[in-house]
C-alpha cells in the first residue's frame, strides 16, 4: 500500500524555465503542476478513495444492526443514538492517537475512526427509514406468515431503502472530507498534499488537491445515486 509522506513532496523551487509553480510565479490554477505531479495526484486520489470506501462500508455494516436492535427494542433507542452522536463529537487529533495504541500507525486506523464518525448519520437515516414503514403493512406481512427475519429483509429494509440511500450518500460524501484528517498517522490521502501545500504555500498543490476532493465526492455521490435508482425499481415505477 502507498503511504504519502509530507517529505517527499516537494515544494515549488525556482527554475530555469518560467513555471507556474516556481516560487516567482506560484498560480494557484497550473495546468505544469498536473502534468509534473501526476503520479502523486494518482496515488493521493488512490488512496483517499480506498480509506472513504473502506470506512463507509464499515460504518455501514456496524449501523444496520444498531438501527435494527434500537427499531426492535425501544429502551435501546435513546442509548444508541446517543452512542452515535457521541463518537461523532470526540475530535479526530484525540480519536486517532488512542486508535493507534491498538492498530499501530496504519490505514486502518484512519478507516476505523472514519467509520465511527459516519454512525451518526448512517445509524440515525437507517432508524428512521425502518420508523417509516406503515404498521398495516408489517401486519398484513405478520399475516401472510413472515416472521421477524423474513419482515425486515423482504419487506422492511426494501421500503426503507430511499432513506437509508440517501443517508448513506451523505455519509459518503462527508468522509471524503474527514479522510483529509488521516494526515494526522500519514494515511491522509488528498489531506498529505493539502498539508504540505499549506506548509509550503504551494497553491497549485493546494488547488489540484481540493478540486480533487470535490470530484471525487461528486462521482461517488452519483454512483450511490445510480445504485439507489437501480435497487428502487418501484419507486421509478411510482414516479412514471
Amino acid at each position: 500500500m502507498t503511504v504519502l509522506s509530507l517529505a517527499g513532496i516537494a515544494a515549488p523551487t525556482a527554475a530555469d524555465d518560467p513555471s507556474c509553480y516556481a516560487r516567482t510565479t506560484n498560480k494557484w490554477i497550473c495546468g505544469a503542476y498536473w502534468k509534473d505531479y501526476q503520479s502523486e495526484l494518482v496515488d493521493a486520489t488512490t488512496q483517499h478513495l480506498q480509506i472513504t470506501i473502506a470506512a463507509v462500508v464499515l460504518g455501514f455494516v456496524i449501523a444496520i444492526p444498531m438501527a435494527v436492535i434500537a427499531r426492535r427494542y425501544s429502551s435501546l433507542k435513546g442509548g444508541i443514538l446517543g452512542l452515535s452522536t457521541a463518537l461523532y463529537t470526540i475530535p479526530s487529533i484525540a480519536l486517532f492517537p488512542i486508535l493507534v495504541l491498538f492498530t499501530g500507525i496504519t490505514m486502518t486506523t484512519v478507516i476505523i475512526g472514519l467509520a465511527l464518525y459516519s454512525l451518526t448519520i448512517l445509524v440515525r437515516n437507517t432508524l428512521t427509514g425502518l420508523e417509516a414503514v406503515p404498521d398495516d403493512v408489517r401486519e398484513s406481512a405478520t399475516g401472510l406468515g413472515y416472521g421477524r427475519t423474513r419482515l425486515l429483509l423482504k419487506i422492511e429494509f426494501p421500503l426503507a431503502l430511499p432513506v437509508i440511500m440517501a443517508g448513506l450518500r451523505v455519509a459518503t460524501v462527508s468522509t471524503v472530507a474527514l479522510t483529509t484528517v488521516g494526515v494526522i498517522v500519514s494515511y491522509g490521502g488528498l489531506g498529505q498534499l493539502l498539508a504540505d501545500g499549506v506548509q509550503n504555500d504551494f497553491k497549485a498543490e493546494i488547488f489540484a488537491a481540493s478540486m480533487l476532493c470535490v470530484a471525487l465526492a461528486l462521482a461517488l455521490d452519483v454512483v450511490l445515486l445510480g445504485l439507489q435508482w437501480l435497487l428502487t425499481p418501484w419507486v421509478r415505477a411510482r414516479g412514471a
